[in-house]
């Protein structure tokens, strides 16, 4: 009888080390030729307020124009000089940096990684300059279909809280943001005792540990101070929206596609509330993901009243959004929205098959292993798991958590989470 995941060996097995200056080090040694570094701040557009709404991910910009010890530009020619990649992103609730590199020369590039996350200067000139870059990519994201109909829905379901705005921000607010005022967000944000430091590569643990305190130490933070961080801004809490009572519809026309969009959205527990979500994500599977789930093969292949359709449980910090997407003739969307409607009150009659539940824990069991190949899968999964809820257990024990859910468990969700007649629905037709 072969072996199942949750049989064998976990995969993962990271050292934890916390600093005196409150900034976590999470490293693992992994027999690949690179290291990835990954640094994660739970700081994202959550944290804005409405006058500075996009300033987090310009930030994520800015860190990249130099300090008092590197000039701008320097961090990447050096980090091309040795093969080396880096990259960054932001989202509603963090933002990451990260640069894999070859193992020797990890401990020459990691200082350089977190000099200009910590100290970053971002000069008046350049971060005039940058502007435009920005407000560039806001002007590409207004121009695509797919992020318009997807802003529409996630202001939809979360009708009240951040989350509602876009990571970008707006042309208006990003063309009037000032120098003083992101060189506060840093100072305010970017420090050590918020960071996660997820380390993994060909290098003992012991040696990247040692790396990473040695250079927190040449970036001039490392030593802690009650009275700086008892004067420094705390991560808020929000309480999730109360789910939809009656079946909430808007309908526009956009004249940039040329079929019409349908979406379904329900109000779910996000990452606080992380044990509701797991039956969440299996019934995301079975009803819209591969071209086995019940919807793909009712809407797509049986009846083609879809072109495309699929489903997602987006779990954020502090709420979730259950999302199903179609691109479909205008014409069906009746039919469509009647069909999924039907799937999900089948779902809350009628335990899901054996077949089905094997082959969700078979589809997640390969999914994270397949995830956890690359030093900088591993990272990524370490440091946004901790950045955002302290604990790294979760992660490491999801696939194991999936195949303990239960025929029982996942209708049950399915009965307290999604309202067949409580629902956001959105529907796009193209222009005439």
């Amino acid at each position: 009888m072969p072996l199942t995941l949750a049989q064998t060996k976990p995969l993962n097995a990271p050292t934890v080390h916390k600093l005196p200056n409150r900034l976590t080090i999470i490293a693992e040694q992994m027999p690949v030729e690179a290291v990835n570094l990954n640094l994660w701040l739970p700081v994202g557009s959550l944290v804005e307020t409405d006058d500075i709404n996009g300033m987090a991910h310009f930030l994520e910009h800015m860190v990249f124009k130099g300090t008092q010890q590197l000039a701008m530009g320097e961090f990447e020619r050096r980090i091309e000089e040795l093969g080396a990649v880096t990259n960054a992103a932001t989202s509603q609730d963090y933002t990451h940096y990260y640069i894999t590199t070859a193992p020797k020369d990890f401990a020459t590039l990691a200082p350089l990684q977190l000099e200009v996350v910590l100290n970053a200067s971002m000069p008046a000139a350049a971060f005039e300059r940058e502007k435009s870059v920005v407000i560039e990519e806001i002007n590409r994201s207004d121009d695509s279909p797919q992020r318009r109909i997807y802003q529409q829905a996630i202001a939809l379901a979360c009708a009240e809280l951040p989350y509602r705005r876009p990571v970008l921000g707006s042309r208006s607010v990003i063309a009037g943001l000032a120098p003083e005022q992101m060189q506060e967000f840093h100072r305010n944000w970017y420090r050590p005792d918020l960071m996660t430091v997820a380390v993994v590569g060909n290098l003992p643990e012991a040696e990247m540990i040692q790396i990473i305190t040695e250079a927190i130490e040449q970036t001039g933070h490392g030593n802690f101070s009650s009275k700086s961080f008892s004067s420094q801004p705390q991560l808020g809490t929000y309480t999730p929206e109360v789910p939809l009572q009656t079946i909430v519809r808007q309908e526009y026309t956009d004249a940039g596609i040329q079929q019409a969009r349908l979406v379904m959205v329900w109000r779910v527990p996000g990452f606080q509330d992380l044990s509701s979500t797991y039956a969440l994500d299996v019934l995301s599977v079975i009803l819209g993901q591969g071209k086995l789930s019940r919807l793909f093969q009712e809407l797509r292949e049986e009846k083609q009243l879809v072109t495309q359709i699929g489903v997602s449980n987006m779990t954020f910090q502090w709420q979730g959004v259950f999302y199903i997407s179609a691109q479909l003739p205008a014409a069906n969307i009746p039919l469509v929205e009647a069909a999924i409607v039907h799937h999900l009150e089948k779902i809350q009659q009628e335990l899901i098959t054996p077949a089905e539940i094997d082959r969700v824990r078979t589809q997640v069991a390969n999914r994270f292993i397949f995830g956890n190949e690359r030093p900088s899968d591993r990272a990524g999964l370490y440091g946004y798991y901790h950045a955002l809820l302290g604990d790294l257990q979760p992660a490491i024990n999801y696939p194991q958590l999936i195949q303990s859910l239960t025929a029982e468990d996942i209708q049950q969700a399915a009965q307290k989470h999604l309202n067949p007649h409580a629902y956001g629905v959105l529907a796009v037709k193209p222009a005439p």
